[in-house]
């Protein structure tokens, strides 16, 4: 028998209930179809009714593109949420562990000897200890970390290091001590080596750049260009300040015209016919592969390495000024027009957006000071201390002196800094003590830290201990 829906559908919407029905489903379809389009849209704003919970400090900027953790396809491990998150992890973070030296890489614990721990404590797994939108278990630094992950295996240490007896379960991580991953400055015969230093180092000045040699390769040093060498295409309207900046820029002194960054790969018959106003940052990695890459692994790029648009200081967490809120980071962000202007991009393209205590107190401080005397010719080359001397390190590289341009790389942990930039100028011990007092950090080290680092001592007398067991072991032969 054939139902026939027209009585039906007049019923119900002569019934005085049935608009009531109507608008509900109405509104409940809706609602279905918003939430159902967040799981299928592409990287937006529609994701947001998605997240469990906020995202932590180090990771928000991506948390729209929902499968650059969470994606199953991307993990050699199987379909689980774990191994799926841990392949994520490694996908971005491994190439930092490994020029870190892991401490505590995951192949440490596939001893047998470690097999009760693990049953405590995975260690082999990143979200043991780091956990997305948990902002209740978020630590300042950006991370979910246990605060006792250390005492699981280290509860006995005092047993061996006398020195350690009464120190708090929570504490091995202070400024000075220990990281888990990262302790390239703080292992004990790097501190040993550095005992002794004074808090201000006679020879001060940071490593020289290494430009021409650390140049990735699709343009060398040629012949230096002027004006009048400028190929750009006979329709582009000259402008003369911009072909003079460029003319005083080192990119002309390397033979670098204007058709190689402006010019795009695609064949073209006519002059202009793949001519483009924009320099992509492609166009920047033909020379500069390193500072882009590196680049993109910082806070500053790391949405474009997932695709995403660009970062504007809108989206910072941390305080900003309000003109440059809709700025958007790239190359041409801190290196623009025709100038380059190194000096510009290492400190006043900074301050242009960042607005915060640290970045604040900078023009008031002893490393300004020096910044401005070696600009003004009054210091010499490497003495001054901008902004991207702490931020953006210069690394010895395998053809030289390059700058690595994730500007947070020795932000996680902040004693990354110590050995990379700081030691340049100042000893170990003071440097770490800087580096722990959060007082000295947000007047940009204007002022002296108020408490010592311990563990250079430390260190020292542990090494001073096991030579005199060493010699007394030799007299007793």
């Amino acid at each position: 028998m054939m139902i026939q829906l027209k009585p039906i559908w007049n019923a119900f919407r002569e019934s005085p209930h049935g608009p009531k029905w109507l608008t509900w489903a109405a509104i409940n379809l809706s609602i279905a179809a918003y939430f159902g389009y967040g799981l299928v849209a592409p990287a937006s704003s529609h994701k947001t009714v998605w997240l469990p919970g906020e995202t932590t400090h180090g990771h928000y900027q991506i948390e729209l593109d929902c499968n650059a953790c969470h994606d199953p396809g991307r993990s050699s491990e199987g379909p689980s949420s774990s191994d799926v998150m841990q392949d994520a992890c490694i996908r971005c973070h491994g190439e930092q562990l490994d020029l870190a030296k892991d401490t505590h890489p995951a192949k440490k614990f596939r001893d047998p000897t470690n097999a009760e721990r693990l049953k405590i404590l995975d260690a082999q797994n990143c979200l043991t200890c780091h956990q997305e939108h948990a902002p209740e278990q978020t630590l300042a630094m950006g991370l979910t970390m246990p605060a006792d992950y250390c005492w699981h295996c280290h509860q006995e240490v005092a047993d061996s290091r006398p020195s350690h007896r009464g120190m708090a379960y929570d504490s091995c991580a202070t400024a000075g001590c220990h990281n888990y991953h990262d302790n390239r400055a703080l292992y004990e015969k790097y501190l040993d080596d550095h005992h002794g230093q004074s808090d201000h180092l006679e020879l001060a000045a940071l490593p020289r750049r290494s430009t021409a040699e650390t140049l990735s390769g699709a343009i060398r040093v040629q012949e230096p260009l002027a004006v009048a060498d400028a190929d750009h295409p006979p329709s582009w309207t000259t402008d003369d300040s911009l072909l003079n900046d460029w003319a005083t820029t080192a990119h002309a002194m390397a033979g670098v015209n204007c058709s190689h960054c402006h010019r795009g790969d695609g064949d073209s018959t006519s002059d202009d016919g793949a001519w483009s106003e924009q320099v992509a940052m492609e166009r920047c990695r033909q020379c500069h592969q390193r500072q882009v890459e590196s680049f993109m692994t910082g806070k500053h790029g790391m949405r474009l390495a997932a695709g995403l648009s660009p970062m504007t200081p809108e989206q910072a967490r941390l305080p900003m000024h309000a003109g440059q809120a809709h700025a958007e980071l790239d190359c041409s962000a801190c290196h623009s027009g025709h100038r380059f202007d190194t000096p510009f991009a290492a400190t006043d393209a900074c301050l242009r957006c960042h607005a915060d205590d640290h970045s604040l107190a900078y023009g008031d401080s002893s490393h300004a000071a020096l910044w401005r005397e070696e600009l003004a010719g009054n210091g010499p080359a490497g003495s001054g201390v901008s902004c991207a001397t702490c931020h953006l390190p210069r690394l010895d590289g395998d053809s030289g002196i390059w700058v690595n341009h994730d500007q947070n790389a020795n932000l996680r942990p902040n004693e990354t800094m110590a050995r990379q930039v700081c030691t340049h100028c100042h000893g170990l011990e003071y440097s770490l003590s800087a580096l722990a007092d959060p007082q000295s950090v947000a007047s940009c080290f204007a002022e002296a830290p108020t408490e010592r680092i311990k563990s250079v001592q430390m260190a020292h007398e542990w090494f001073q201990q096991q030579e005199a067991k060493r010699a007394a072991r030799r007299n007793n032969r």
